[in-house]
């Protein structure tokens, strides 16, 4: 009776039919934004100026930070382990016949470098911190989270709930709700016979603020929990030695899990997590989006490697970079700029406004002023709300820097006087 009350009020959807009909926040803007706003071609040699659309641009969209995807060292072994291996070798999973010296090697400089026992090379950053999490807690266990945490934080979340395991998320750096949100996990883990995880980023990538780490290490004396941060964009540009953002407040071994991506400091591709030995051990043999995947080729271990050891070995590539940030963040603030509470690289320039006015001020940008920068808009940010992100990197100088103040000061003007205010979108093809 019950199906057939469902088949009386239901019909079968076709899923191709749906979501011709909801193109998602971001598909939604497709017809006008594909190959402009979204999925743009920046072409030529990775450096401060590429080609974008046939003309040469001031590129300021590229996690290089750096320097390091055209310096001649890297480029050589990339080239060298190329030749040497091609692209294919190793065949086979890690577990099973994809485990050589070399990637040994990389995951023991890197442990060495960031101060743990051992690290786990793993294939991307995204899938391997879904998969971190996913690994190391089981539905009797609590994470809890950062509110503006990245995306492959939220997903391996998502899998977690989805097996039946519990989160609690506190608004964003509010240690206090972190806090609350502890004693709320500690209730529920004290009867299920579970764990907590607290999870955060050390530099945030679109805000450029930091993660509170040492106020979350410091609720180690009041609480049991392990603690996991995703340092993408804080290793090599943070601290010291450029270690991360865990040296920058000196809490290196407050943190359990430390976890980084080769997409930005070191250019390349790959990531890593590091830790106690046995921690460390129990991830390599239970993480399946390594268990099931490909190991990552010869020439990306021999680059890496050669990426550590410049990143180890020449301090003045952070040095040129942190001159760089400060000569462009001091700047856009002497004209007026708002760049939230950034303490790092990323350069987040705010200003209010639609979609549609969003849009007139990057081609603007783009084709007047031939600065590319990346456009950020809801559901990244809130409604209203235009952010346009800024990437210094060590290949930039200090004249892009007062380049691109002097453009946005123009721009700024032009704005305050509500020159790109539209009712439209633009598109740059019409």
């Amino acid at each position: 009776m019950l199906v057939e009350c469902l088949n009386q009020n239901h019909k079968n959807v076709d899923i191709f039919d749906k979501i011709s009909k909801n193109r998602g926040p971001l598909g939604q803007y497709q017809q006008i934004a594909h190959g402009y706003f979204m999925f743009p071609k920046l072409e030529g040699e990775i450096n401060p100026r590429m080609t974008f659309r046939g003309k040469e641009v001031l590129n300021w969209s590229l996690n290089n930070y750096l320097g390091l995807a055209n310096h001649p060292e890297v480029r050589k072994a990339d080239a060298e382990a190329a030749k040497q291996y091609g692209m294919a070798y190793p065949m086979g999973a890690r577990m099973m016949s994809g485990q050589t010296g070399k990637h040994e090697e990389l995951e023991n400089n890197l442990a060495d470098f960031v101060g743990k026992e051992d690290a786990f090379l793993l294939n991307y950053g995204y899938q391997g911190m879904i998969s971190i999490i996913q690994s190391l807690v089981n539905r009797h266990d609590v994470v809890v989270f950062d509110s503006e945490s990245h995306a492959c934080i939220m997903d391996g979340i998502w899998l977690h709930k989805a097996a039946g395991g519990m989160s609690f998320m506190f608004p964003h750096n509010d240690i206090a709700k972190c806090e609350l949100m502890l004693e709320r996990a500690t209730k529920l883990v004290t009867q299920s016979g579970g764990g907590i995880l607290v999870v955060t980023e050390g530099v945030f990538g679109m805000s450029g603020d930091l993660g509170k780490l040492n106020d979350i290490v410091a609720l180690k004396k009041k609480y049991n929990f392990r603690f996991l941060v995703d340092d993408a964009h804080g290793f090599g540009t943070m601290g010291p030695k450029g270690t991360g953002t865990a040296e920058h407040f000196g809490v290196e071994d407050g943190i359990d899990l430390h976890f980084s991506t080769f997409a930005k400091a070191m250019a390349g591709i790959g990531a890593f997590v590091a830790g106690k030995e046995d921690v460390v051990n129990f991830l390599r043999y239970n993480m399946r989006s390594q268990t099931f995947a490909k190991s990552l080729p010869m020439p990306m271990v021999i680059g890496a490697l050669k990426r550590l050891e410049l990143l180890q070995t020449q301090p003045e590539l952070r040095e040129k970079l942190w001159t760089v940030v400060r000569a462009l963040q001091s700047g856009l603030k002497a004209k007026g700029f708002n760049l939230g509470q950034t303490s790092s690289p990323v350069t987040p320039v705010y200003l209010s406004g639609s979609v549609a006015e969003a849009t007139n001020i990057v081609i603007d940008l783009r084709e007047n002023y031939r600065i590319f920068c990346s456009m950020v808009l809801y559901p990244v940010v809130p409604k209203d709300v235009i952010m346009l992100r800024i990437i210094p990197t060590a290949d930039h100088s200090v004249e892009d820097a007062n380049y691109t103040i002097n453009a946005f000061a123009e721009l700024y003007e032009k704005w305050k006087a509500g020159k790109y205010k539209s009712d439209k979108i633009a598109s740059f093809f019409s």
